[in-house]
């Protein structure tokens, strides 16, 4: 089973003004090469489709599409991979935010 992290800044001095904005993701992950950004992310099950509307920066590895999602001012990734930790702590450090479990 997947980890679920967030990535926020609600634990920093005066965070309620410090919210990740959705513009600020766009900056940061469209100077990614191996990002691309979409506003509906599609999961296929083994019996169904699901399609969820939001704000979703996919990281691209290998065969793999880890989504990052944004919501409500915060970064939402599930670790299905060990070389997404190291990814996580550079996003978070460049977004002077803290990694959350949850």
């Amino acid at each position: 089973m997947n980890q679920r992290f967030r990535i926020t800044r609600s634990m920093q001095p005066d965070a309620s003004a410090q919210e990740i904005s959705l513009e600020e993701c766009h900056v940061y992950f469209s100077s990614k090469a191996d990002f691309t950004y979409q506003t509906v992310l599609t999961v296929k099950g083994e019996e169904s489709t699901m399609s969820i509307e939001g704000d979703f920066f996919i990281w691209n590895h290998g065969e793999a599409f880890i989504p990052f999602r944004h919501y409500m001012g915060e970064l939402y990734v599930a670790v299905s991979h060990q070389e997404l930790i190291p990814l996580m702590i550079e996003i978070a450090t460049d977004f002077r935010a803290d990694i959350v479990e949850g």
